[in-house]
């Protein structure tokens, strides 16, 4: 798994009934955009260090280019 800054992670629900779990990448910790990642989870707006399993995905985030005038 690799990602990088402002990507979304999406950790899916386990059971029926359970909902996904979705935040930003806010910060990369390991190497070359490997685990752990410090994610800001949008449901409870904390900031946590996180190590995904096999439930989680990342949804790459391309950088928006900023006009100047």
């Amino acid at each position: 798994m690799r990602a990088q800054l402002h990507d979304r992670i999406v950790v899916r629900g386990l059971h029926v009934g359970d909902h996904d779990r979705r935040g930003e990448i806010v910060a990369v910790d390991g190497a070359d955009g490997g685990p752990p990642y410090r994610v800001h989870w949008y449901d409870t707006e904390r900031t946590t260090l996180f190590f995904p399993g096999d439930d989680a995905s990342i949804v790459h985030v391309e950088p928006r280019l900023v006009a100047t005038t």
